[in-house]
């Protein structure tokens, strides 16, 4: 079987040696993604045997990964094997994660830190932020995982074309497993280390942690719009019906208007409203792309 290893890369000309000459003791071709660096790294890469794709600015970890996807696939590979260039994965691990797919027991094979003690070497407050958004994750992607932030993971052909990410930024990891849960694809975990120097790993965890809620949000928006825009409408407008109510039981009996809950009435009437037409709206679009 052919396999490609992906490196999506930024900034990462002190590493970025290292885990591409690991990497091709495993693999039969090195990819590499220069998403828009200012320093050496698409050139070291470069001269070491990878091939660089080059972006002319950073356009974010889901776009460097959905064009390492379509160049693998143009090159016929059987298998994927994705792992950051900051050094945190260990190239060393790629036969393990690899390993599962050659025996067909899964389409996705994601490296998880926290199947043993490896995970007890990651710094505790990414810890519990990687488990938060996990956890996060789980709940709207229905597939359960102990780490669905890994980005060292192995796809089949069959997967690729099948999960290929829209979300330019952070966000792609979870909609990676969102569209294999979609596709009814086999996903599975193995035990990987993980490697936290101070060279690993420089993606602020704040920034990080905001872009994955702000996809799921997203994604969720998309896919079920009567429920995410529609539940806070009828809300709204079960909120606007009390105050009207209030308003009214207010004039009958004292021929006076209390302008503060009336305004409330009306804002809320506006909003429910405003949320409904858009759940409406949206349902209808997504459900005419479908049936295309």
């Amino acid at each position: 079987m052919r396999v490609v290893a992906c490196i999506p890369a930024k900034d990462e000309e002190g590493t970025i040696a290292r885990v591409v000459l690991k990497a091709m003791r495993y693999v039969d071709k090195v990819l590499v993604c220069d998403d828009g660096s200012t320093d050496l790294t698409g050139e070291i890469a470069a001269r070491l045997g990878a091939e660089v794709i080059r972006h002319e600015r950073n356009m974010g970890y889901g776009a460097a990964i959905e064009a390492l996807f379509e160049r693998a696939i143009g090159l016929g590979a059987d298998v994927v094997v994705t792992l950051d260039a900051d050094g945190q994965h260990e190239p060393d691990d790629i036969p393990q994660i690899v390993e599962p797919m050659l025996h067909d027991e899964a389409d996705i094979i994601v490296g998880s830190r926290f199947l043993d003690s490896k995970g007890d070497r990651i710094p505790r407050y990414r810890k519990y932020g990687i488990k938060a958004i996990t956890g996060l994750s789980g709940k709207f992607s229905h597939v359960e995982l102990a780490d669905a932030q890994s980005g060292f993971r192995a796809y089949s052909r069959r997967a690729l074309p099948l999960v290929k990410p829209s979300e330019m930024g952070m966000g792609a990891s979870t909609e990676i497993i969102l569209k294999a849960h979609e596709a009814e694809l086999r996903v599975k975990e193995v035990a990987v280390k993980a490697r936290y120097g101070k060279n690993s790993s420089s993606l602020n965890p704040v920034y990080h942690g905001i872009d994955v809620v702000l996809s799921i949000m997203k994604q969720s928006s998309i896919r079920h719009p009567l429920i995410f825009y529609g539940a806070p409408g009828l809300l709204s407008l079960a909120i606007a019906a009390f105050f009207w109510f209030w308003t009214f039981d207010t004039f009958v009996r004292t021929r006076a208007i209390i302008t503060n809950v009336a305004l409330i009435a009306v804002a809320m009437t506006m909003v429910g409203l405003m949320f409904m037409t858009t759940a409406i709206i949206l349902w209808v679009m997504v459900s005419v792309v479908r049936e295309r």
